[in-house]
């Protein structure tokens, strides 16, 4: 659980966001380009892993029992980022700009590395005690009893079947409906609990299936605004502080941002916090709830 007393709701607030008055310029922006998908900007970088990759490593030597990988290291970050860079976890719908009261990262899991397999949704929620051990462990855990089976068993992946079963007659007027409440913020909870269209970041780990990084389309419907894919590591010569040239292990990242969430200083400062995690990993033993200590 979060450390922070839970806020009350005020009148305009979402169920699952607080109004929050935003600037002149972006409160135009929300009239004049009212969908997320005409707002998106596109973020690709190239980040150093190497201290990373050697702190995992020397990591999962001293802990065999479970394997941490560089996509629970890059979940930690980014679940850090959004806690320090709170403009992160804003969104808009309805031509209003809400900020989240929680951070929820999704993400996608293959049931099986096949063609025509199956996928399943998952959803973390880190928390203010969480470090990289317990968000691992969960993924770890989340992943295994996802992949227990090879079709879905519950959650939103079972309502999206029920939905898709329905005739075209009936399954055109029913997402009118669900629309026209997702515009609102009057959808029921059973309909956006676990959907990744509704939290703070959608990330793609395309590395796993050895998929350099991409540009994510974002969404009209729900109220995800940030969308980031991790690339293959690879070897890349980096110019570094010193003037020197190194071999590096490097990964890409690719992000599709909504722009009308904050500016672009703020998105380079935040992107700047991911980078300053992989290149002293031992940040990520701190609890989310607490610092990173790094000035911007």
């Amino acid at each position: 659980m979060s450390n922070e007393p839970k806020k009350e709701r005020r009148w305009g607030d979402r169920r699952d966001g607080r109004r929050v008055k935003a600037p002149g310029l972006q409160t135009i922006m929300c009239y004049l380009w009212p969908y997320r998908t005409d707002c998106e900007v596109y973020l690709n970088d190239v980040i150093d892993a190497t201290e990373l990759l050697q702190y995992l490593e020397k990591r999962n030597a001293e802990h065999p029992e479970y394997r941490t990988t560089l996509f629970h290291a890059a979940v930690t970050g980014m679940a850090r980022m959004v806690k320090e860079r709170p403009l992160m976890n804003r969104f808009i719908q309805g031509y209003r700009m809400y900020e989240r009261d929680e951070i929820t990262i999704s993400f996608v899991v293959k049931r099986r590395f096949a063609d025509g397999a199956e996928e399943s949704l998952m959803v973390l929620k880190p928390r203010d005690e969480d470090t990289l051990d317990s968000i691992s462990q969960r993924i770890v855990g989340n992943v295994k009893e996802t992949r227990k089976s090879e079709h879905a068993t519950g959650g939103v992946d079972e309502l999206l079947d029920k939905f898709a079963a329905l005739p075209r007659f009936l399954l055109i007027p029913i997402v009118r409906i669900i629309r026209w409440l997702d515009f609102w913020g009057v959808n029921p909870k059973f309909l956006t609990e676990g959907d990744p269209n509704y939290t703070t970041i959608l990330t793609s780990n395309l590395g796993s299936i050895q998929c350099p990084s991409v540009h994510h389309h974002l969404s009209n419907y729900g109220t995800n605004s940030i969308m980031i894919t991790i690339g293959t590591l690879h070897k890349q010569e980096m110019l570094m502080a010193d003037g020197t040239k190194e071999i590096r292990d490097v990964v890409d990242i690719g992000a599709t941002l909504d722009e009308r969430i904050a500016d672009g200083f703020y998105f380079a400062k935040s992107l700047k916090l991911i980078k300053h995690i992989f290149a002293h990993p031992e940040m990520l033993e701190l609890p989310l709830g607490e610092h990173s200590g790094l000035e911007y």
